[in-house]
């Protein structure tokens, strides 16, 4: 029977293993079933405060999972992953009540955990109905052609842009994300930490950071980010609305579309096809803004809280 552990920070060869069933996985499945936060945090060793569940047959890792009881208000967030040639044999369901478990050990109300479903993948849709989970936050994935024709941009008079300065915007631009991202639940909590982690990726590039500027203060930002073409992938590349924000003095002028037109033509100009981008179902008024701009909905992420 496989053994379950628990971990804090892991080793490399851990992180290799998980790297692989991932990878396995979403050959299969076609989604990666961890989140980009989980995966760059893996590769440093884990978050501070969470804990990393192994699943082993033998030497073989054949289950994931990545527990965080660090919020106390929103409560724990875990994710898992079963390697596809070891599905159907009861692993999801001893790794779910694992998490179950962790979660009250940690003094966080079971009521509060919330797994993720990346692409709703129709195995831990059915996972996390067995537990009686609900489903409870919607996440889009968005995609538009790069083909079709993209608006030139429109700025305020008075805005400038510019692309981001490694070592010198960090601090402003991490100031400005946080508070247009104030009530979001991921965004909004960034820290130095995490914008150093994705510098220090093969993907990252300054050339497709914009900044807004307005009488020298920054107002405004479109991180965009290539996916593919080299690497870990052997998918087309296809460019990313990565994170765009304008800050709350600002909001309202149009600014936000004209930073996200600006980022379709960089990555058009890059030889891309095509362009994708995350968004919550709830948030019509950034979907219609989207729809508006040529992307269509292509895939769809939940969350599930247990009730």
């Amino acid at each position: 029977m496989a053994e379950l552990r628990w971990y804090g920070a892991l080793s490399g060869a851990d992180i290799a293993d998980v790297q692989a069933l991932v990878a396995a996985a979403t050959e299969v499945d076609g989604t990666a079933p961890l989140s980009e936060h989980v995966l760059l945090h893996l590769r440093h060793g884990g978050d501070t405060g969470a804990a990393h569940l192994l699943v082993r047959e033998g030497a073989e890792l054949v289950g994931f999972a990545h527990l965080d009881v660090t919020d106390p208000v929103a409560g724990g967030a875990g994710e898992l992953v079963v390697h596809p040639e070891h599905r159907r044999a009861g692993l999801g369901t001893r790794i779910v009540q694992a998490l179950l478990d962790r979660t009250a050990q940690a003094d966080v109300p079971a009521a509060r955990l919330r797994l993720w479903a990346h692409g709703e993948h129709p195995g831990a849709v059915a996972l996390a109905a067995a537990y009686g989970f609900r489903r409870s936050r919607v996440l889009w994935q968005m995609r538009r052609s790069l083909y079709a024709p993209v608006p030139r941009p429109e700025y305020p008079p008075d805005v400038t842009v510019r692309t981001f300065r490694v070592g010198a915007d960090e601090e402003r631009w991490l100031a400005v994300n946080n508070r247009a991202f104030a009530h979001h639940p991921d965004q909004g909590r960034w820290t130095l930490a995490d914008v150093r982690a994705r510098e220090a990726e093969p993907w990252f590039d300054p050339a497709g950071f914009f900044l807004a500027e307005r009488e020298g203060e920054l107002v405004g930002f479109h991180w965009t980010k290539v996916h593919g073409g080299a690497g870990d992938h052997e998918h087309e590349p296809i460019g990313e609305v990565y994170v765009v924000g304008v800050d709350p003095s600002a909001q309202g002028t149009g600014l936000g579309t004209a930073l996200v037109l600006t980022g379709l033509v960089h990555l058009r100009a890059a030889g891309l096809a095509e362009v994708m981008l995350y968004v919550d179902e709830s948030n019509r008024g950034a979907v219609r803004v989207y729809e508006k701009l040529g992307f269509t909905h292509w895939d769809t992420d939940a969350t599930f809280r247990h009730p």
